[in-house]
């Protein structure tokens, strides 16, 4: 008689016994490992030869931007794919058939780096070596500081609501976010700042909703299993990204021409550390455009339309580096308008 050996005894081509999680295990780390090095060391590999001097602090501010734009995404991708799920024909929408939310972690994640970045402003921008020297009371007096303070009490109050039995509730938070992020990056002495502004808030909006939706249809994927609504709701959910992903396109190329005009984008792309972080983020995003095409591809194509998880997945990890090097982006001087 043949015996089967459990999962937890399979043995690899060397006879040694191996775990069938091993793998995965071991590239979730490599990939924690990479997106914590991109903040604290690109600061430096991306001001090296440029003449240009980093804020205190700059890495740190980097992973603490990166953590936060995660805290975006995972709430609003988890409430845009619940609301794409309900219109599903024949969509499992029972507890077991819903995968548990991340949005609780994510959205304390989120207050915790936004009270880190609040120490920040709260020292004068620079980096908090004691509670005796963060002045509380200064963040009202500066527009900076009532930004910071915003996005803190926005991420508390989304908090409050994914653990309430009215988890939408945290969309009005999550978009007070959304609005101090824009306002943050468009001080009011900027020019056109209200059109700069606007141009952030479908940015970030947008792409908080194709990282975070992929995220969750993946997710919820895992749960239905093979079925046809699985297909649907993938082919629903590829169908909105990529509308989400011409408009992130176009206001990322509006916003980038509006801080380095068209004669002199390509020198800045080279020789300052925004161009050149600038540089990687299109590079990253022109290869995720690579594999949502190829992901819809299998999904109109192949027999088994989900075949279409194997890129898709690819994919979010791809996005998931572009929200770091985003983080990255917002830390590094801003180029000079020539």
């Amino acid at each position: 008689m043949t015996l089967i050996r459990p999962p937890s005894e399979m043995t690899d081509a060397g006879g040694r016994r191996r775990r069938p999680g091993t793998g995965r295990a071991v590239a979730v780390l490599v990939l924690a490992l990479l997106a914590l090095a991109i903040p604290l060391f690109g600061p430096s590999a991306a001001l090296h030869g440029t003449g240009e001097a980093a804020a205190p602090g700059a890495g740190g501010v980097a992973l603490l931007r990166a953590v936060l734009f995660a805290a975006l995404c995972v709430p609003l991708g988890e409430l845009f794919v619940g609301r794409l799920a309900r219109s599903v024909p024949g969509a499992p929408l029972d507890d077991l058939a819903v995968p548990r939310s991340w949005a609780p972690y994510a959205t304390a994640a989120g207050f915790v780096a936004a009270l880190g970045l609040a120490s920040v402003v709260a020292t004068g921008n620079l980096v908090p070596h004691s509670l005796s020297g963060i002045d509380v009371g200064g963040l009202y007096a500066s527009r900076d500081g009532q930004v910071a303070l915003l996005e803190v009490n926005a991420f508390l109050v989304a908090a409050l609501c994914a653990r309430s039995g009215r988890p939408a509730l945290q969309v009005w938070p999550l978009s007070a976010v959304v609005a101090a992020e824009a306002l943050r990056a468009h001080p009011a002495a900027e020019h056109s700042a209200l059109v700069g502004s606007g141009l952030t808030v479908v940015h970030l909006t947008c792409a908080a909703l194709w990282v975070g939706g992929l995220l969750h249809v993946l997710r919820t994927l895992r749960r239905w299993g093979p079925a046809e609504p699985g297909a649907a709701l993938l082919g629903l959910y590829a169908r909105v990204a990529a509308v989400l992903l011409a408009a992130v396109s176009a206001t990322g190329v509006w916003s980038s021409l509006r801080r380095m005009p068209p004669d002199t984008i390509l020198e800045q792309l080279t020789d300052t550390a925004y161009g050149r972080t600038l540089l990687a983020k299109v590079l990253l995003v022109a290869v995720v455009a690579a594999l949502a095409l190829w992901a819809r591809t299998r999904l109109r194509r192949a027999p088994d339309p989900l075949t279409a998880c194997a890129p898709a997945r690819v994919e979010v990890v791809a996005l998931g580096l572009v929200v770091v090097v985003s983080g990255l982006l917002t830390a590094l001087p801003l180029p000079i308008r020539w």
